[in-house]
């Protein structure tokens, strides 16, 4: 039987929640209101994953002098309800394909805007230096007690990590050993935590600047999972936001594409 987050350690999963919880990249200006309608603010919802590339792309943004974020953070299929439910976003970045297409047909998006922002890239990582190899051995051999995915129900990278370990013959063994994240991010904290002794985490976690955590790690190859396309989608209430359509095209710029590169992801 799968291993219930709730059974680790209360501090890894405070952690976990922390990084999974929707925030402001930065703070309101004193006197202003925050809310997703105030002019030249941009209201995003993005996948865990890519939370710090877009803060960084949101740096870059503000210097265009066409607005500011926003952000909101969460596994695409919690994120996708919220916007069923009403969530006031203006733009979504998912870590997949499917939602923002399911929103068009529903039309919560503009099929215009649709486009993939970056493609995402699997790594099984470790804290302990020496514990991944380059081939993920590990897996099979290796001696851990846990392995963190995020949710694959949904999670993209978590179903991304699921179809690695049913091509490696593992999903079934491995399975007491599983514990979920509810995203990617809260997933990462499980091994930075080091109370799961593996991770399957997004390769952009460990570019990230200001990750010092070292540790070892194997990117996984893309032929043992579909591509993790990410792609972003303007929502139809923000169809006219001069600065939601102003975010959408900037990060279409080769300035915004350079900084996605930097964090690993591939853009085509």
């Amino acid at each position: 039987m799968t291993v219930c987050a709730s059974r680790i350690p209360i501090f890894a999963l405070v952690l976990g929640l922390l990084a999974a919880t929707p925030l402001p990249a930065r703070a309101v200006p004193p006197g202003g209101h925050g809310a997703a309608t105030d002019a030249g603010v941009v209201s995003v919802a993005v996948a865990a994953d890519f939370i710090h590339t877009l803060q960084d792309l949101d740096a870059a943004f503000i210097r265009t002098g066409d607005g500011r974020l926003l952000i909101s953070a969460g596994s695409t299929g919690k994120l996708y309800a919220q916007i069923r439910a009403g969530a006031p976003y203006d733009v979504l970045l998912a870590a997949d394909s499917a939602t923002p297409r399911l929103l068009v047909r529903q039309g919560l998006g503009v099929a215009a805007s649709r486009f993939t922002y970056a493609r995402g890239r699997l790594a099984l990582w470790s804290r302990s230096p020496q514990r991944v190899d380059n081939t993920g051995l590990v897996l099979r051999y290796g001696k851990f007690r846990h392995l963190a995915i995020a949710d694959p129900k949904i999670a993209p990278y978590g179903a991304a990590a699921r179809a690695v370990l049913r091509h490696l013959g593992l999903w079934r063994t491995l399975q007491p050993r599983i514990v979920r994240g509810e995203d990617i991010g809260q997933t990462f904290q499980f091994a930075v935590s080091g109370n799961a002794g593996l991770a399957f985490v997004a390769l952009a976690q460990l570019k990230d600047p200001a990750f010092t955590a070292g540790g070892s790690y194997w990117i996984v190859p893309q032929r043992l999972y579909a591509p993790i396309d990410q792609q972003a989608v303007l929502l139809e209430r923000a169809r006219h936001d001069a600065a939601a359509v102003a975010f959408m095209k900037f990060l279409h710029s080769p300035a915004a594409r350079a900084i996605i590169r930097r964090y690993g992801y591939g853009v085509d």
